[in-house]
């Protein structure tokens, strides 16, 4: 797997599936904290055991890096996992980096954490330059603007 860090904002990253052997590289790029949006059921047994939640938190740790797991299922962006999301953020202390299988989840989960922080507009422009058409999302931004 090749790292491909998208720097949505100076202190938020998204890219899709990493593994173990790119921590070092977020690391270097001073992120401080990997969230996983991505449910281990995505993944196959053998791939799952090696980029899982479980074995990323573990490389995470070793490398002194927080480490939160927060999956989201495709087009389900509940409240509670934007707060959680929010709330990991606010705690990182420096730039987080999220990551599921394409970085479109995190993006999305990114938009909806800032909808009414951010323009709209500005966000999906953001977003659009790192290659996530997400103008359908624009109403679903906005209900969590309320």
């Amino acid at each position: 797997m090749t790292l491909d860090i998208r720097r949505l904002t100076p202190t938020y990253g998204v890219a899709p599936q990493i593994d173990p052997s790119d921590l070092p590289a977020l690391k270097a790029a001073g992120y401080v904290m990997v969230i996983d949006n991505r449910p281990d059921g995505e993944l196959g047994s053998a791939l799952g055991a090696m980029i899982g939640a479980e074995a990323m938190a573990k490389a995470a740790a070793e490398l002194g890096l927080a480490f939160v797991s927060n999956p989201a299922m495709p087009g389900s962006f509940t409240p509670e996992l934007v707060a959680r999301q929010r709330a990991a953020i606010e705690a990182a202390g420096g730039p987080v980096f999220a990551y599921c299988a394409s970085g479109n989840r995190s993006t999305v989960i990114w938009e909806l954490v800032n909808a009414g922080r951010m323009p709209t507009d500005e966000m999906l422009e953001i977003a659009a330059s790192h290659g996530y058409a997400h103008e359908q999302f624009r109403p679903l931004i906005g209900s969590f603007a309320r």
